[in-house]
């Protein structure tokens, strides 16, 4: 693992890039935990003060200083794509190496319920959800419901990785060794399909963050949480643009688009290493 972090920031520029961006934000996220004042209390200094030696990110209508309700708001943010991420990347590496080792019934049943899966309209059922649970609707249980959407297409990939591997000499080896089914996915095939998943965690941290956003804006999560998404909801709801306190969206709007463009850099990058001959070319050979 080590050896392939240290190959991608020597020879890929992009993954480089992508990591001081990405990382960035993450310590900008962390800076939360060091807030002098409470992110969520509203009216605690001048309202609409641009950005300035004081206020660096400014201050909005509702009383807070946009740096540390910012700093907060992207702590959510991460936290809530990371966990979105984590939860569907297990469901679809179970069910990636599963209906791919094991193949016959198990196959069809578990590639039947992926296809389940990506037939159903995802936007509809979560403003389902929203409005089932309301003011009860944390992020958490919000990250749950769009993980259960976020895998399908990941585990046929992993599906289609693995019935390669299936017929591989060292798999009949393991086999021949007395290796249970459960331990030759585990310790034969997953290595192996590590950098999709990586990459894959990426493309579906954008995915989901850009979903929460959207769905925040229109006002469908729990606006008392703050996230970037509920920033621009804020911001919209005081209109933000007509009464002139551009940074409440222009700045939020920038730091999310530089932690999508990060993300975005690392998924090509890893896409691209996971090519043999795109990582030979990188490396020279």
């Amino acid at each position: 693992m080590f050896a392939v972090l240290r190959d991608l920031v020597r020879y890929n520029i992009e993954f480089a890039i992508g990591a001081v961006l990405v990382a960035l934000i993450a310590v900008f996220a962390g800076l939360s935990f060091f807030s002098p004042v409470d992110p969520t209390q509203i009216y605690s200094t001048i309202p609409d003060q641009p950005p300035s030696a004081q206020f660096w990110f400014g201050t909005n209508s509702r009383g807070q200083d946009m740096f540390w309700q910012l700093s907060f708001a992207f702590r959510n943010t991460l936290a809530f794509g990371l966990t979105v991420a984590l939860i569907s990347r297990v469901i679809s590496i179970v069910v990636g190496l599963a209906a791919g080792y094991l193949g016959g019934w198990v196959d069809r049943v578990l590639m039947f319920v992926n296809d389940i899966f990506v037939a159903i309209p995802i936007f509809p059922i979560l403003i389902l959800i929203y409005f089932v649970l309301r003011s009860n609707l944390n992020g958490f249980t919000l990250a749950l419901a769009m993980a259960c959407f976020g895998w399908p297409y990941d585990a046929r990939l992993i599906r289609s990785v693995t019935l390669g591997l299936r017929h591989r000499e060292f798999t009949r080896q393991a086999v021949f060794a007395g290796m249970s089914p459960l331990k030759i996915m585990l310790e034969e095939h997953l290595p192996y399909v590590m950098p999709i998943i990586f990459a894959t965690t990426m493309a579906n941290m954008i995915w989901s963050i850009g979903l929460e956003v959207t769905l925040a804006v229109l006002g469908f999560t729990n606006i008392n949480i703050p996230t970037v998404g509920t920033t621009l909801y804020w911001a919209n709801n005081h209109s933000a643009m007509v009464v002139g306190v551009w940074w409440w969206i222009l700045i939020p709007v920038i730091i999310v688009v530089v932690l999508f463009l990060g993300l975005f850099l690392l998924a090509v990058s890893l896409n691209e290493y996971i090519d043999p001959r795109s990582r030979l070319r990188r490396m020279g050979a």
